[in-house]
């Protein structure tokens, strides 16, 4: 399954051609009139991030009734987005002369024959009129289907949209998971060595803490002493639980973006999950190297969030 972005855009065109014969007043209508009929409706969706599903229209008011049918299209196919239904209807052109049926040309062969019998001197009808009497006659063709149609074309290709960009967002974010497990990696053997060098100090400072005392302390009370303190000193700065739900959260990350669906409210989720984690980190650091992971980690991830914020 897709992670789809909540950013896009699509636009989509139905044609009049495609409809006509079934939604029109003269529903025996010719192939050659469905084929000759011009016009259509287009539409566009524009889509941007948002915690829910917000949906707006603007479309012409002969369309108004069928806003119930353009939300029904767009909730059945998107979760989250802020996303803009816009409709145009194309029109045929007044400069644009129709092809004239065999039907409509009898018809008006009957009607001319019928008022000169009547009216000898009645002049005959000229080119333009026919076609003008042609044109007005036309099938009435309702653009209810064809704008129904154009929005359902309208939704697959936002679909596409999005689940193109959502790959490129899957793509980065696993580019960083695999940063962050880089540093995690890194972090990890800093501690001993942090609280070894400690340990050395505390043992130093004890031993410049006896000779100015004169041995009133024993090697021995001080060494225990200073080893205590080294002890205390390593429960205080390990990190190794952070680390292990930082990597726990980084597998769930990577889980979720290869399952696909409707993961972006969880990923937010534990995209604040790994930056307490580092915070906790930083806070922790005994060592300039595991502040400098500290930050490192909280760039990938601020980086992260941004991309996140734009997933379904």
């Amino acid at each position: 399954m897709s992670v789809y972005s909540m950013t896009g855009y699509a636009s989509a065109v139905a044609s009049v051609a495609d409809h006509v014969g079934e939604n029109t007043e003269d529903a025996g209508a010719p192939a050659v009139a469905r084929k000759s009929a011009e016009g259509g409706v287009g539409a566009e969706l524009r889509s941007v991030n948002s915690r829910f599903l917000d949906l707006s229209f603007k479309v012409p008011d002969e369309f108004r009734a069928l806003e119930p049918a353009f939300r029904d299209l767009l909730t059945a196919a998107f979760k989250r987005g802020k996303m803009e239904l816009r409709l145009q209807p194309q029109r045929v052109a007044d400069n644009v002369w129709p092809q004239p049926q065999t039907e409509q040309l009898h018809t008006l062969a009957r009607l001319e024959s019928t008022v000169q019998n009547w009216l000898p001197n009645a002049a005959g009808l000229s080119v333009n009129e026919v076609l003008n009497w042609c044109r007005g006659t036309a099938p009435a063709v309702k653009l209810d289907e064809v704008a129904l149609d154009a929005v359902r074309r309208c939704v697959e290709a936002m679909k596409e949209a999005r689940a193109v960009e959502g790959a490129r967002m899957v793509a980065v974010l696993l580019d960083k998971l695999g940063q962050l497990r880089e540093l995690a990696a890194q972090a990890g053997p800093l501690i001993p060595q942090a609280v070894q060098r400690q340990q050395e100090r505390f043992l130093q400072k004890y031993q410049e803490a006896l000779q100015a005392v004169g041995g009133s302390v024993t090697p021995e009370a001080a060494q225990e002493r200073a080893l205590g303190e080294a002890a205390a000193y390593a429960l205080r700065i390990d990190v190794d639980e952070e680390l292990q739900r930082l990597k726990a959260h980084l597998d769930e990350i990577e889980r979720l973006l290869k399952k696909g669906g409707e993961a972006g409210k969880r990923l937010d989720f534990l995209i604040q999950e790994l930056h307490r984690e580092a915070n906790t980190l930083g806070s922790k650091a005994a060592a300039l190297e595991l502040t400098q992971i500290s930050v490192g980690m909280k760039v990938l991830i601020e980086q992260m969030r941004e991309q996140v914020q734009n997933i379904e």
